[in-house]
């Protein structure tokens, strides 16, 4: 088995997940009913998945929707019309989209902290690479898990989405390590998957509630000989 020099982890569903609060939705109405329920996870679902389109798009709007981990003013844009679309009035909408993009909103797995800890003790290099339009370092921070990752490779700071192969080589090369030393952690074979293009290795996670998701981390780094 190869050893494994550095692990690249995916953040939405795979390190953090967004879980909402019942407040959040307090007041709102889709089609004239309270939002709850399956409709307020289908809000969730379609705020969270890292693939798919889920409304109807004009041009614009899909034009805001293919590229809007590159650059935060297209990722409001597209994510308010996703909300609008899916039956919230604007200031729905943009009180729900307030509280995706911020980062102390969202939770972590139990184990990645400990994880990403116990990566650095062993001289394993972590870098989070992520398809996102905001800073997710605070989230790190709030477990006490910042100094843990080597590299925050983020789409709109690099102007790269998974699955292309340049946000891979660009963690790959900030980091030191080939890419046949390296591993790739993620909740989505499409995005995250496309590092085994360039050679690493590739474990995927369920993006399941973190509360039913105790030790998805530990598991899938076991996968490459890691005992975390």
């Amino acid at each position: 088995m190869v050893e494994i020099k550095a692990v690249l982890f995916d953040f939405s569903g795979t390190l953090f997940r967004l879980e909402e609060d019942d407040s959040w939705f307090h007041g709102m109405e889709v089609d004239d009913r309270a939002v709850e329920g399956h409709v307020q996870a289908e809000l969730m679902r379609r705020m969270t998945a890292p693939t798919g389109q889920h409304v109807d798009m004009d041009p614009q709007a899909y034009h805001a929707w293919v590229n809007r981990d590159l650059a935060p003013h297209l990722h409001r844009e597209a994510y308010l019309h996703v909300l609008r679309e899916s039956g919230l009035a604007d200031e729905h909408a943009e009180s729900l989209y307030g509280l995706l993009i911020d980062p102390l909103n969202w939770t972590p797995y139990p184990d990645t902290a400990d994880v990403l800890r116990n990566l650095s003790r062993q001289g394993v290099k972590a870098a989070v690479v992520s398809n996102i339009a905001f800073d997710v370092r605070p989230a790190f921070e709030s477990i006490g898990a910042a100094e843990f990752v080597d590299e925050f490779v983020l789409s709109f700071e690099v102007g790269s989405v998974k699955p292309d192969a340049v946000i891979f080589e660009t963690a790959l090369t900030r980091l030191g390590v080939a890419p046949g030393d390296a591993a790739m952690v993620g909740d989505s074979d499409e995005a995250d998957g496309g590092a085994r293009a360039l050679g690493c290795a590739f474990a995927l996670v369920d993006p399941l509630p973190t509360t039913e998701r105790p030790d998805g981390l530990r598991t899938a780094l076991s996968g490459f000989g890691l005992q975390v």
